[in-house]
């Protein structure tokens, strides 16, 4: 994997003025707008809301893979599923790479280190822009420079129909009007 980031660095350089940005992230689709003013307070004992995302959470020849862990207030009481999306606005494609998208009970508000397996029954997944599920730690393009990887939270008042949506992008019609609360967590890892 070292050899690979070595010959991946020319491209990243190369790209480094392309980036997906901001205002194609998840948190901007219309359909999570919060239907009332909640807001879930997201965080997470491994790093701090604009810090560096400890390699241990990294993927790759970076590191092993482990999900960090969450945590966030009480939803409203209303709340019957949450959505956890996570993804990197930095990728430089048309729209920002998803790393991982599971809605899952409310309760507890919290996620453990290392819950977010692709096997662990409590959460139900989508796949990503690869097509995998379970966590997918950062892993910028080398030489591409600093990436943001944001995790998106929202309590939801209805419980997703998967059979009528198997990708995030099918999904979101279905969650119009349907978001109580949401909440942001981002770190950061440079390429």
């Amino acid at each position: 994997m070292k050899l690979l980031a070595i010959l991946l660095y020319p491209l990243g350089l190369l790209l480094r003025g392309k980036r997906a940005g901001s205002t194609r992230s998840i948190r901007n689709a219309p359909e999570l707008a919060a239907a009332e003013s909640g807001t879930l307070h997201l965080t997470s004992s491994a790093f701090t809301h604009g810090s560096t995302i400890p390699l241990r959470h990294a993927t790759m020849d970076l590191g092993p893979n482990i999900s960090p862990a969450l945590a966030w207030d009480e939803p409203p009481a209303r709340t019957k599923r949450m959505l956890l999306v996570m993804e990197d606005i930095d990728t430089p494609t048309a729209k920002p790479g998803r790393h991982m998208a599971a809605y899952f009970a409310p309760e507890p508000p919290r996620i453990d280190e290392g819950e977010l397996t692709a096997d662990n029954a409590r959460f139900t997944y989508l796949p990503d822009h690869r097509n995998r599920t379970g966590y997918q730690g950062p892993r910028p393009l080398p030489g591409h420079g600093t990436h943001h990887y944001q995790f998106h939270l929202y309590a939801l008042d209805c419980e997703p129909n998967t059979t009528a949506a198997t990708e995030l992008e099918s999904l979101l019609p279905l969650l119009m009007g349907h978001v109580l609360a949401s909440g942001h967590l981002e770190g950061t890892l440079r390429g």
